[in-house]
């Protein structure tokens, strides 16, 4: 009889629950099965939940951001251990395709799924990784699960989204959404020396809260004050140099265009539900970039480095800490943004 074990399962939209389902097993000899110590939930999960990503299946286990022990490998793995501590990425690579030997994982064609997306996800006991060499990173001895939870997806799509911005030292940086993957752009984009990062939210908590933690020089409500003209008072009437779009809702979009210098970059990183509008007539003519994607997770080792050297904590995203048995609860907590809350930690059970 196979071995269960409990995860978060959904089974269309607005219906989930935790659930008893078989363990996984090895399925190629690339695979490596972990057994999950921490993961968290993400605003990708949020749109999943309430049937915004059409493309996922009733019975697919949810979750894409996760550490965890090493449980099992396949006989192709070489570079890993049963025992050993890692951090995935939350898209899977061959490292072979066309793609992945241009170096653009997200779109592997072997491998590109995303954990609780096409592939099972990591809010369960145990989860299978496939292409296991290459989407696995080990934790260094003196760090926490906490430190490096987020390399996986925001902190790195954080980092791709300030890297597609082409940021150059002494810019000015604008980012449109302070949740946690906007604030992950903020604390990366300063590995390019911008002058002042400059970060967007109808919320006044997570403005303070980004600028507390030197995420943020600067931080605007567009509630309160007119952001296309704060910036370009900010920059002698030009705009912010580079934009990112953390938030994938229409007023962001908008404003992260028009905020943007002619010749600026506007990078795009939020998850969007809906077509959104370009206004082609009077962009083509300020020579503006604006690029996007889903994240390429390809900078984790070098994160893992900035963290474990002090130049990177994003620990103080984390809020609130539960065991996956109250799996449902954390999700309430992300989505009421209960107590202020930006991550949602879940620990297995003891």
């Amino acid at each position: 009889m196979a071995e269960m074990m409990k995860a978060y399962v959904y089974h269309g939209p607005n219906n989930m629950s935790l659930d008893q389902v078989p363990k996984p097993k090895i399925l190629e000899p690339t695979d490596a099965i972990v057994k999950v110590t921490t993961s968290t939930i993400c605003g990708t999960d949020k749109h999943i939940r309430h049937g915004g990503l059409p493309e996922v299946e009733p019975g697919r286990i949810i979750g894409h951001e996760f550490c965890g022990i090493v449980d099992e490998v396949g006989p192709s793995v070489k570079r890993f251990k049963k025992g050993d501590r890692v951090a995935v990425s939350c898209v899977t690579q061959c490292m072979e395709c066309f793609y992945c030997r241009r170096g653009i994982y997200s779109q592997c064609v072997n491998g590109s799924w995303i954990f609780g997306y096409m592939i099972d996800g990591c809010q369960a006991d145990y989860v299978r990784v496939p292409y296991a060499d290459a989407g696995m990173h080990l934790i260094p001895d003196e760090l926490e699960d906490e430190d490096v939870l987020f390399v996986g997806d925001i902190l790195s799509t954080g980092y791709f989204g300030a890297e597609n911005g082409n940021i150059q030292p002494g810019d000015t940086v604008a980012v449109f959404g302070s949740g946690p993957v906007g604030m992950c752009a903020m604390a990366t984009a300063r590995l390019w020396g911008p002058a002042r990062i400059v970060a967007v939210d109808i919320d006044d908590s997570r403005l303070e809260f980004a600028q507390k933690n030197g995420w943020a020089d600067l931080g605007l409500n567009p509630n309160k004050v007119d952001v296309v003209q704060a910036l370009k008072d900010l920059t002698e009437g030009r705009g912010a140099d580079v934009t990112i779009e953390a938030n994938g809702f229409e007023p962001t979009f908008k404003a992260a265009i028009n905020s943007v210098r002619p010749a600026g970059t506007v990078s795009v990183i939020g998850v969007f539900e809906t077509p959104q509008t370009v206004e082609m007539n009077k962009l083509w003519i300020k020579n503006i970039a604006i690029k996007m994607g889903l994240v390429n997770a390809n900078r984790i080792p070098e994160l893992i480095n900035l963290i474990k050297e002090g130049k990177i904590n994003m620990r103080p995203l984390i809020t609130h800490t539960l065991p996956l048995s109250q799996v449902a609860e954390g999700y309430d907590i992300f989505e009421e943004r209960r107590d202020n809350a930006l991550k949602v930690v879940l620990k297995a059970d003891a």
